[in-house]
């Protein structure tokens, strides 16, 4: 089997990859970067994202796994003092593959037919450089209304504990195969009105966003900031690529996100 290890790049988190990928040698396990079979990511859930998009071409032959070094994460669920036995699992392959949904970006362009195609584990955003957003929101080819405020978020499920809580998003189970769409700052008023609260749309659904206002937009994808200009429309999809995650024991999502953002630090 081969592998490959992704660190945040501290202090910490390089030795553990350095401990980690010497163990793995010497178990008889190969060392790729070009096609792993296994992504180990170490240090918290933002590394995992590099390691994501870094090998988003592989989602069929590969799996991730995390070692948080700083708080409890989302996709990071081993501690480092785990590692060796983390390891030893590795080695024997004695886990087994969850899939989540993953969120498909397609940006179209006025005077291009080509078209930018993205995929995010966490969620995408738009936002216009220097104006308020004005998007038209089209729901399955229907138009829905007319978006007025700082920006929208779209998000996947595994998402939902992100971005999209902070803009008071429902968090999601995981699992469930659908994408959620949250309003940044919207003007509501007597002239202007928008629907005001999250919209969870089942994965047989599409959003296309339209510009009424201003070509040129910054959208992000998970970590990646990109500014694009001349659109014509952002369509939002749950897509049929799906992330593999390696599970060697339970890792209850409900209990992380009590962890996370319920109990006090006597509780844990």
């Amino acid at each position: 089997m081969k592998f490959v290890i992704q660190s945040r790049g501290d202090e910490l988190s390089n030795r553990l990859m350095a401990e980690a990928k010497e163990y793995l040698v010497e178990f008889g396990l190969e060392y790729d970067e070009v096609e792993p079979d296994i992504v180990l990511s170490i240090g918290g859930d933002g590394t995992l994202l590099h390691g994501f998009h870094k090998y988003v071409h592989r989602l069929h032959e590969t799996a991730f796994v995390g070692i948080h070094t700083g708080h409890l994460g989302f996709y990071a669920d081993w501690k480092p003092e785990e590692i060796e036995k983390l390891v030893i699992m590795i080695a024997r392959k004695d886990y087994h593959v969850v899939q989540y949904p993953l969120l498909e970006v397609e940006i179209s362009y006025t005077h291009s037919e080509e078209k930018s195609t993205y995929l995010a584990l966490n969620e995408s955003t738009i936002k216009s450089p220097e104006v308020t957003l004005v998007m038209d929101v089209e729901l399955n080819g229907e138009h829905f209304e007319r978006f007025r405020g700082d920006g929208l978020c779209m998000s996947t499920p595994s998402g939902s504990t992100a971005y999209s809580k902070s803009l008071n998003g429902a968090i999601l189970h995981p699992s469930l195969s659908c994408m959620q769409l949250t309003e940044m700052a919207s003007i509501n008023n007597r002239v202007f009105r928008t629907v005001g609260s999250p919209l969870v749309l089942p994965s047989h659904h599409s959003c296309l966003l339209k510009p009424v206002k201003g070509p040129d937009f910054m959208v992000t994808v998970d970590h990646l900031q990109l500014l694009q200009k001349d659109v014509k429309s952002i369509e939002y999809k749950v897509s049929k690529e799906r992330i593999s995650f390696a599970r060697f024991r339970p890792f209850p999502f409900w209990k992380r996100v009590s962890e996370s953002f319920v109990a006090s630090d006597e509780e844990k």
